[in-house]
């Protein structure tokens, strides 16, 4: 008698159940581990209950194990391989790609060919599920988490599960929290500082000396305000990155206002802010106040590190389903080599000139995430001497007025 198919199905069903009940909280990776490795528990259990005598015990037993295996692995996303007597009995398409086409039947020693993960499988700790940290399985910097389940018949069930960006972004975050704190921590310090001196009787008593403190604590206290609103902004945006903006806008009036509300700054370095090309359509589906914000963040910083006395223009170009919007400066330019970096949260080509100019380095951040919240594209090129071109791509508003997400 053998152990049909339909019947291992519903013991996964039963798996399911059992781990639900269990815990609400169990990652989808491990509970599919776990759903596989009570299934397959349940068909070895089922087949040693009538065929007790090994002589009597059909081999189509093994197969009805490989048979489930696959059927149940086969369409996960993760890679996932089913060992027996330090074999690869069944492999997933994700473990094929990543350990090889060949892998199914081989020795699992010339299979996997990492150490660490070598040692783990050949060391049976008798635990029911190990983890590991496994790191340059494929390729050198990814971090992987494997999941070893142990079955009985030497049968072993092990899922890789890639947190290489888990782990990036868990690194982002703590460097974002470092440097935020270092960014708010310096103006700071330095309001701080001129508190304790101006309560100083003599120092105090200055009026130059005591203006001239009040002025160096004033533009702190922006600079820590401003800071704060570029934090804000950011949280909120990537609030939104899952809701496209669907609303028809005309980046053209928006160009205007933020030349408008930049004239002083443009008078004050000799700037004129010119809008080329607007024959070719410039309505995009874009979020009204974010949109006014990426075009202020590139119009400033062309002012800031462009030429005094030179025009900086706004061009539009079509780009089928897209309108392409490039904010030019006549510069000094920027080395192509920093270009990759420029739109990381706090990173700065010249960190004291962008201090010195009231720069947060998140404006090119806030930038990149309005960018990606539109599903549009951002490119930045730059030639030393030439000066900077920012490419902005976003989505027009589709017929249907429904956005891509």
């Amino acid at each position: 008698m053998r152990f049909p198919l339909r019947l291992s199905a519903a013991a996964a069903v039963i798996a399911v159940a059992l781990l639900a009940s269990q815990s609400v909280d169990l990652p989808v990776g491990a509970a599919l581990l776990g759903v596989l490795a009570g299934a397959v528990a349940v068909l070895i259990c089922w087949n040693a209950y009538f065929f007790p005598d090994p002589i009597r015990a059909p081999e189509a037993g093994a197969e009805d194990v490989e048979r489930l295996a696959r059927e149940i692995v086969q369409p996960l996303p993760e890679p996932m391989i089913l060992l027996q007597n330090g074999r690869v009995l069944v492999a997933n398409p994700a473990a094929r790609q990543l350990f090889g086409e060949w892998v199914e039947g081989q020795d699992v020693r010339l299979a996997v060919r990492h150490p660490a993960v070598l040692e783990r499988l050949a060391a049976n700790r008798g635990e029911t599920v190990e983890q590991i940290e496994v790191t340059g399985l494929g390729e050198a910097d990814r971090r992987w988490l494997m999941t070893i389940a142990n079955l009985p018949s030497g049968l072993r069930l092990v899922r890789l599960a890639d947190r290489s960006e888990a782990v990036a972004a868990e690194k982002m975050r703590v460097d974002f929290v470092a440097n935020a704190s270092h960014e708010l921590r310096t103006p700071l310090a330095t309001v701080l500082g001129f508190i304790e001196t101006l309560r100083d009787e003599t120092a105090g008593g200055d009026k130059d000396l005591r203006e001239r403190f009040l002025g160096i604590m004033d533009a702190e206290g922006k600079r820590m305000q401003t800071l704060i609103d570029d934090l804000m902004s950011l949280s909120r945006i990537e609030a939104e990155r899952f809701r496209p903006p669907t609303e028809p806008l005309d980046l053209v009036p928006l160009v205007e206002e933020v030349r408008s509300g930049c004239g002083a700054l443009l008078a004050e370095h000799g700037n004129r802010l010119e809008i080329e090309n607007m024959s070719h359509g410039t309505i995009v589906a874009g979020d009204h106040g974010q949109l006014l914000q990426l075009i202020r963040n590139l119009v400033v910083n062309a002012v800031k590190y462009g030429n005094p006395d030179t025009p900086i223009t706004v061009t539009f170009e079509d780009a089928r389903e897209m309108v392409r919007m490039i904010v030019t400066d006549r510069g000094e330019g920027i080395d192509p080599a920093y270009l990759p970096r420029l739109t990381e949260r706090f990173y700065r080509v010249n960190a004291s000139r962008s201090r010195a100019q009231g720069g947060t380095g998140l404006g090119l951040a806030i930038v990149k995430h309005i960018v990606w919240r539109h599903r549009g594209r951002l490119d930045i090129r730059s030639m030393l001497g030439e000066g900077t071109s920012v490419h902005v791509l976003l989505p027009r508003p589709p017929a249907d007025g429904q956005i891509m997400s």
